[in-house]
């Protein structure tokens, strides 16, 4: 079983997927816009190149997104994408990568649970934290 990110973006979904495959080093496996679809008569001219639904696969995992209707989208608040890696420079090397157009709210820094850790919210809106692993022994 896997749990993954579906993300409802305001049109500006391929875009978004293009910038996360390049900081995230992955690959769009999979991207399909309305006006290709079965519901391409159902969608005005004007959304037919928004995505109606895309895949991300990076390190195993997945992130899905889609450009929701007009009036299906809510701005994204109480959740955060999170990432964790190895070492606190790889960490900050993929946290300033994420935040470039956006808006930290909390700097990459120490912390008293890791050797690295900072949020953000990128430039289509979805926040993230970024986090350097801790062992525990």
């Amino acid at each position: 079983m896997e749990l993954a990110p579906y993300l409802n973006f305001s049109g500006n979904c391929e875009e978004a997927f293009h910038f996360y495959a390049k900081v995230l080093n992955g690959k769009i496996t999979y991207i399909q816009h309305f006006g290709d679809s079965p519901m391409a008569d159902r969608v005005g001219p004007d959304f037919a190149k928004k995505v109606m639904h895309a895949t991300l696969e990076f390190e195993g995992r997945h992130l899905y997104g889609c450009d929701a209707p007009p009036d299906m989208q809510s701005p994204m608040k109480g959740f955060a994408l999170s990432l964790e890696t190895a070492s606190p420079e790889e960490s900050e090397k993929l946290f300033q990568a994420i935040a470039d157009g956006g808006t930290i709210t909390m700097p990459f820094q120490k912390t008293f649970w890791s050797s690295g850790f900072g949020m953000l919210k990128d430039k289509y809106g979805v926040p993230w934290m970024v986090n350097t692993y801790q062992s525990q022994s």
